[in-house]
Parts: structure tokens; sequence; C-alpha cells
């Protein structure tokens, strides 16, 4: 009797100390971008679905450990999409090698209502994500494009009571993966509030101007909210205001015509405030983006056709400009 208990005794002993196991996971995308009616090669002002002819996104790795009290994740990225969403990294130092770096940090449940992370992760701000696993559209908005990509510092996590959350950061400078270059820091502040089927995120970051560098104090303040209608229809919004660079609000509507087979379109509206994409400050562009998502299995097949108008013709097409540009993509993306 005595060894059964002390056998049952090691059992639980090496269940308490027992290590969590590491989870791989990840995806691959591709896709076909075709214009209709301008140059070949012109494209929206926007991140990542953009080159033309056959062309590929991004292959993603995600290596996680994730215990109750401590875990990591190092999440590594291949490919045009990758280098882009990257793409301060080699900048800052030249040599670099954590252009391939999309996450990699570590956290630390000090309660069950307190978390630290220490590393590099992608922004809290913004409705659209780097992933395209993330987003249901394949082609992104002009404000996920031009806010900051991700962050490297220290955020704490506290959990306020069961719906409502808050956030807060210090970290280099957007985008700045592998070090401080400045010496100086940004901090970042999100509100968060999750119910039955609404979520609703207030977004924050400001990070102070530089007289030896030149560059002036920025704030940007965003606001990402989500909601399940039912069990068939979704609809998102995104709105977002950058010192001196831009403003913009985009609206997400979403519907499954089966489990297999969901449709839907964002419509984005952005002004140029100072950023330079446009030519003249307060210039602007309308985004209507119709997609479609078919999943067979881990696969999902998204055909898509955007219209981008412009308030200026820039849009090049055979010698001549003009004020708008229809394209058509259809994107295959693989998530394990």
């Amino acid at each position: 009797m005595f060894c059964m208990n002390f056998m049952f005794a090691q059992n639980e002993v090496a269940e308490e100390v027992a290590e969590p196991s590491l989870d791989i996971s990840g995806s691959i995308d591709a896709y076909y971008r075709v214009n209709l009616g301008a140059d070949y090669d012109a494209a929206p002002g926007t991140s990542f679905a953009n080159l033309p002819g056959f062309s590929l996104g991004m292959a993603n790795l995600i290596v996680a450990q994730e215990g109750d009290k401590f875990g990591f994740t190092a999440d590594l990225v291949f490919g045009p999409r990758g280098e882009d969403a990257t793409f301060l990294s080699p900048v800052l130092r030249p040599g670099g090698s954590s252009n391939i770096v999309n996450q990699l940090y570590a956290y630390w449940n000090v309660s069950d209502a307190f978390k630290l992370t220490l590393g590099n992760f992608n922004t809290f701000l913004g409705y659209e994500v780097i992933s395209p696993t993330g987003n249901f559209n394949y082609s992104t908005s002009y404000m996920f494009s031009y806010g900051p990509f991700s962050h490297t510092g220290l955020k704490a996590d506290v959990t306020l009571t069961d719906e409502l959350s808050l956030m807060a950061g210090i970290f280099n400078p957007t985008d700045a993966t592998e070090y401080n270059p400045t010496n100086k820091f940004a901090n970042g502040l999100q509100l968060g509030y999750e119910s039955g089927g609404l979520g609703l995120w207030i977004n924050g970051l400001y990070s102070g101007g530089d007289d030896d560098l030149e560059t002036d104090a920025f704030t940007q303040i965003d606001i990402t909210a989500g909601y399940d209608v039912s069990e068939t229809i979704y609809v998102g919004i995104n709105a977002t205001t950058a010192s001196d660079s831009f403003l913009g609000f985009a609206g997400y509507f979403q519907v499954a015509a089966s489990d297999d087979l969901k449709i839907g379109i964002r419509a984005e509206s952005f002004t140029d405030k100072g950023l330079g994409l446009l030519p003249e400050t307060d210039d602007d562009v309308l985004d209507f983006t119709l997609s479609a998502n078919y999943t067979i299995g881990n696969l999902t097949l998204i055909p898509e056709v955007r219209l981008d108008s412009f308030s200026k013709n820039v849009v090049p097409d055979d010698g001549e400009f003009k004020d708008s540009l229809s394209s058509f993509v259809i994107a295959a993306v693989y998530g394990f």
C-alpha cells in the first residue's frame, strides 16, 4: 500500500513539474494579381499584396511554448511579405539578421491578472495584422500599412474585470526590431472591453520629439471594434488619427454563406495629413475591397476585387494618369 501511494505521489510531482509542450504552427501564402485598365505594375499604396502576376507572400513559422507561468514565442517570416513587415531591421544595423523576426518574446504570468512580456511583438493598434491567416481581406488597408507593424520593449497586461483589460508598455521607436537607435522611447496604452459578441479596444501610442534628430513628437489614437450580429453576420470598424501624418476610417462586413464560404467587404476612407503618400496634404483615397473566403481543410482560397479611388490623378495608365485603380487578386493561404 505504501509503495502504491509513493508511486501516486511521484506521478503527481511529475505532472506538476512537467514542461509545457512545444507548439509549431504557421502558414504559407501565394497569389496572382492583375490590374483592370492600368499599367501592369501599378498598385495601391498599401502593404504586401501589390506585386504583379504570380507572386509570393511569405512562409511563416511559429515556435511557441505556453506554460501557466512562463512561455515564449519565436515567429519567423521568409519571403516578400515578411521582408516588408520587418523592413527596418536590416536598415538600422547594416548586416543585421533580424529581418526574419516577426515576433520574438517571452512572458511571465506574475498572477492570474497580471502578465509581463519582454521582446518584439506585433502592434496592438489597428484592425488588421501581418499574417494573412488573421485577415479576412488578402490585401491590406491604408491605415494598417502606415501604422506601426511591431514594437520591441516591455508591456504589462492587466485583467481589471471579466470584461475590462488594460495594457501599458514602453518601446523602442516604432518598428526598430533589434535595438534602440535613438535612445528615445515610445509609450503605448490600450483599454479593452469584451462581452458577449462585442469587442472594443481604445489604443494610444506616443513618442516625444528630438531636437538633435529634428523629429517631432508623435501621437496616434486608434479605435477598433467588432460585433457578432448573429452566427452568420459580423461587423467591424477601425478609426485612427496620427499627428501630422494621416487619419482614416474603415468598416468591415462579413457574412457566412455556408460553413465553407464567407463573403465580406472593406470600405475605407484615408486622408494624407503629411505622410507624403499622395501629392498634397489633405488628399484622400477611398478603398472598396470585396473578398470571398472559401475554406478546404487548412487551405483558404481568397478571390478579391478591389477599387481604389484617389482625389488626384496618380494611377499610371499607358503614359497618362487617372484617379482610380481596379484590380483583381486570387490568393491561396495555407495555415498549419
